[in-house]
């Protein structure tokens, strides 16, 4: 899988995770406040709520170390050899294991994210 294609998954990745945090969102506030004006604002509650808003906010946080990687990559025409998929691969399990609390397991995943970041990165400064 080429750099550009893991890019384009990284933000269609971005889109699951607004939708999931407005449709958690939506779930958890009045039908009321969801079709008003909203001129004050209404923290949602509940676990998934929070969580999914937790998650967006992490993966906000990664998405951008990813992306300046990735396109470094695509314009020096270099490969970021298996690093972007792992990448994409960590960033698209964490989301179910953050909302369901998968709490060691999805450590880990996020630790594999990083370490994909780092690889990239080491690869991208020693090439």
């Amino acid at each position: 899988m080429s750099e550009l294609a893991c890019l384009e998954l990284s933000v269609l990745l971005w889109v699951v995770h607004v939708v999931a945090q407005a449709g958690a969102a939506n779930l958890a506030l009045p039908r009321s406040y969801l079709v008003s004006a909203r001129d004050v604002a209404i923290e949602p509650k509940g676990v998934i709520a929070g969580r999914a808003r937790r998650a967006l906010a992490n993966y906000l946080e990664s998405f951008t170390a990813f992306v300046a990687l990735d396109l470094a990559f695509i314009a020096l025409h270099w490969s970021a050899g298996i690093w972007p998929i792992v990448w994409i691969v960590a960033r698209v399990a964490y989301l179910p294991l953050y909302l369901f609390n998968v709490a060691w397991v999805r450590s880990l995943v996020w630790g594999v994210s990083v370490l994909a970041i780092v690889m990239m990165l080491l690869r991208l400064a020693l090439d």
